[in-house]
């Protein structure tokens, strides 16, 4: 058995598939375990390769019930817990963490982008990985629309969201050029979309906010006309099915996890190149830099590179 520790989210599972299908090409004959959240796993269905999900909310206790695997991967972050959390198995593929005891596996670069950080990684092992094997499979075609406009406002990390003002005045805009909105979000995030969705003039039917599974949300993007999002896990799905896509970054540079720079339909804008500094901190200024306008016309661009 090979154990993968990926215990996160949408959108870390989605950089790590060039990484998963790597290991899956390496091991072929042996059994691909993912340790990651139970919730994940209608996701990681749509990866392939994957042969069974260990339910694992993050770095602690090792997560095999039985005995350890004869190898494992970290996916998961640079050590010490999550190496740790792996120091059972046979054989470890992690970064080079003193701290744990882990002396093998190159180093750890911060300001890398979170895809080529994994497949250097199993690079350095001898794993060769492709950074564009990004693609996840299609959902079949649910009870959801197809060709809306996705308008995403939220995100776990309140740094990282765009004025629910501004996303408002967007979805209007947008409606009033002929798209067919709807607003999407967790269940958490019912209240916001439901505001979005109110200051542009939208119908309640419009807010699927907390009204959609993750195969569902993964089939409305795939087939979605547009995807506009914060730096959060609905942008990477835009990505994975080559939807178009303008996404808004804050704090965090679309440099580390934005989408490939050589694929003109996704357009990566980020409030902190206006504000100073490279680390792009998300304050209020710095989500000034960012209007509708600009959005809007990133929207055209993209729009555009579609219809060419």
């Amino acid at each position: 058995m090979i154990l993968v520790l990926r215990a996160l989210g949408v959108g870390d599972l989605a950089t790590a598939v060039p990484a998963l299908r790597a290991v899956r090409a390496g091991y072929p004959d042996e059994e691909l375990v993912l340790a990651a959240p139970a919730w994940l796993g209608p996701l990681v269905g749509l990866v392939g390769g994957v042969d069974r999900l260990l339910p694992t909310d993050g770095p602690g206790p090792p997560p095999w019930p039985g005995p350890p695997p004869g190898l494992a991967v970290n996916l998961h972050g640079r050590g010490p817990q999550s190496h740790r959390t792996l120091a059972g198995a046979g054989r470890l593929l992690a970064f080079r963490c003193p701290p744990a005891g882990h002396l093998d596996g190159p180093d750890w670069h911060d300001e890398e982008h979170e895809v080529d950080r994994w497949c250097r990684l199993l690079d350095w092992y001898g794993i060769p990985a492709d950074r564009t094997d990004l693609a996840l499979r299609r959902p079949p075609p649910g009870r959801l629309p197809a060709g809306v406009t996705v308008v995403h406002p939220g995100s776990k990390v309140e740094a990282k969201r765009w004025p629910a003002d501004r996303f408002a005045a967007l979805a209007g805009r947008l409606a009033g050029r002929g798209h067919r909105v709807v607003v999407t979000g967790s269940t958490g995030e019912r209240e916001l979309a439901a505001r979005v969705a109110a200051g542009a003039g939208l119908p309640e039917s419009a807010v699927l906010a907390g009204r959609t599974d993750l195969v569902e949300l993964a089939a409305l993007v795939a087939a979605a006309r547009l995807v506009v999002s914060g730096d959060t896990g609905v942008g990477h799905l835009a990505t994975a099915y080559r939807t178009p896509s303008v996404l808004l970054f804050g704090p965090v540079p679309p440099a580390r996890w934005g989408p490939p720079p050589d694929r003109p339909w996704h357009r990566a804008l980020w409030a902190g190149e206006d504000c100073g500094g490279s680390s792009g901190v998300a304050t209020a200024s710095g989500w000034a830099a960012l209007p509708v306008d600009r959005v809007l016309a990133a929207v055209d661009e993209v729009e555009e590179t579609v219809r060419v």
